[in-house]
C-alpha cells in the first residue's frame, strides 16, 4: 500500500478519534471531507468530487462507502480493509445504499455524527442524507470533530511540513531570476511550480496566486497572463507541498524604484508580523492573533485596507483550499498549542493608490517562540 506514515501513527490517530467521539457519545461518525480520510487512513483520492463517506464506529471499525473508480484507489492507498461500492445509474441515491449500510452495521437508532462542512458535502448530499436518516437516527453535526485533531501535527507530519517549506523556498529561488522588466508571468508561474515538482512535491490543493500591476491587489487566482513593465509590482502566493502537506508563503515584490506607498506598507506589514510572532505561543489564542494584526494595521489608518483574516491553519488538505478549518480572525476562541503549523500573512490592498503589499510565512509552534519555516526572512523583495 502507498502509505505515508506508519501502522503505529494510523492506530494512534484512530485512537484520538473515537475518544473524542466518546467524550461527544457518538456511536458513528459519517465523515466526508477527503483530508479526514487521509489523515484517518491514507486514503489518497480526489473521488470526493462524488459521493463517498467513510463510516467509523465508535468501536475503531471502518467502512468506505465509494464508487467503482475508487476501489482500487482505496485498496492501494489506505489501511481500510472494508469497502463497499455504491453502482452509477439514473437516478442513483447514494444515501440509500448509506441507510442499508449503516442498518447492516447496527446503527439504528443511534447518534451518528456528521462531516457537514466540507467539500466533500454538496446542498444535494446534505439534503438527500438527511431524508434519508433523520428517522433512522440522531444526527449531529460534527464537522469540526477530525479537524480539531489535526491540528496538532505528530513528527512524522511535522517532517512533511518542513519538507513542503523548503519546496515553497525552492519556488521562489526559481522565480526571483525571472522577474524583471519584461518578465513573463506565465514563466514565473512555470518555474514556481517545476520546482515543487521537481523536488518530489504535489500539487497544491489550490492555484498558486499570481498577479502584477492592478491585479496584484487581488487575493485570488484568476485567467491571464502578462508580461512585467519597468515598474510594476507583482504579488505571490504558493505553497510547497509534501504528501498533501502544504507550507505556504507569500510576498509581493517590486519592480523598478519602490514608491514611498509601498515602502510605508511593507513596514506596517513588517511591525505587524513580528508583533504577531510574540503572541503565537501557547497561552493566546487564534484571535489573539488577530487582534494584535488589526490594532497596528488600524493604528496605522489602514483599517479600510486590511483583511478580516491574517492567517490560518495548514495541514494536508485537498482542492479546492489548502486552508485548514481554524483561521486568524476575530473572536476566534482557538488555543495556540506547541506543534501546529499555521500561515501568517499581511495583506494589504490599497484601492485608492493602486498599492500591494504582503508578507507571508509559515510557522511552526513550539513550548515558547515560534519556529519560521523559509530561509528568506522578511525582507523587502525589490528589482
Amino acid at each position: 500500500m502507498a502509505l505515508h506514515f506508519s501502522d503505529d501513527e494510523f492506530a494512534e490517530r484512530l485512537a484520538r478519534l473515537t475518544a473524542a467521539m466518546k467524550e461527544e457519545k457518538l456511536d458513528a461518525l459519517l465523515i466526508f471531507a477527503q483530508e479526514s480520510m487521509y489523515w484517518l487512513t491514507g486514503y489518497d483520492t480526489f473521488g470526493y468530487c462524488f459521493f463517498q463517506t467513510l463510516v467509523v464506529k465508535a468501536d475503531g471499525s471502518m467502512v468506505l462507502l465509494t464508487r467503482s473508480a475508487d476501489l482500487r484507489q482505496a485498496r492501494h492507498t489506505s489501511n481500510i480493509e472494508r469497502i463497499e461500492i455504491w453502482v452509477d445509474r439514473v437516478n442513483a441515491d447514494p444515501t440509500m445504499d448509506l441507510k442499508t449500510l449503516l442498518s447492516e452495521l447496527d446503527l439504528l437508532g443511534c447518534r451518528i455524527g456528521v462531516e457537514y462542512d466540507t467539500h466533500g458535502m454538496t446542498g444535494r448530499i446534505a439534503r438527500l442524507l438527511d431524508n434519508q436518516l433523520s428517522s433512522f437516527g440522531k444526527l449531529v453535526d460534527a464537522s469540526l470533530l477530525v479537524g480539531r485533531l489535526r491540528l496538532i501535527k505528530s513528527p512524522a507530519e511535522i517532517a512533511h511540513v518542513e519538507r513542503a517549506a523548503a519546496l515553497a523556498d525552492d519556488a521562489l529561488d526559481a522565480a526571483l531570476p525571472l522577474i524583471g522588466p519584461g518578465g513573463s508571468e506565465a514563466a514565473i508561474l512555470a518555474a514556481m511550480q517545476g520546482a515543487v515538482f521537481a523536488g518530489g512535491g504535489d500539487y497544491p490543493a489550490n492555484e498558486f496566486i499570481i498577479g502584477s500591476g492592478a491585479d496584484a491587489l487581488l487575493c485570488r487566482y484568476k485567467a491571464g497572463r502578462r508580461r512585467l513593465d519597468a515598474e510594476d509590482q507583482l504579488t505571490l502566493e504558493w505553497a510547497g507541498v509534501s504528501a498533501h502537506y502544504h507550507a505556504a508563503m507569500m510576498r509581493t515584490i517590486v519592480i523598478g524604484p519602490p514608491t514611498n506607498r509601498h515602502r510605508e506598507l511593507y513596514s506596517a506589514c513588517r511591525e505587524t508580523i513580528l508583533a504577531v510572532e510574540k503572541v503565537l505561543r501557547p497561552g493566546n489564542t487564534f484571535g489573539t492573533v488577530f487582534d494584535v494584526h488589526a490594532r497596528i494595521m488600524d493604528d496605522r489608518g489602514l483599517a479600510r485596507h486590511r483583511l478580516n483574516a491574517c492567517g490560518y491553519s495548514l495541514g494536508a488538505r485537498f482542492s479546492p483550499s489548502w486552508m485548514e478549518q481554524q483561521m486568524f480572525h476575530l473572536g476566534n476562541p482557538q488555543e495556540i498549542l506547541p506543534d501546529m503549523s499555521l500561515f501568517v500573512h499581511m495583506i494589504i490592498m490599497d484601492s485608492d493608490t493602486g498599492t500591494a503589499m504582503s508578507l507571508g510565512q509559515t510557522y511552526l509552534t513550539t513550548d515558547a517562540a515560534p519556529r519560521p519555516l523559509s530561509r528568506f526572512g522578511l525582507d523587502f523583495i525589490e528589482v
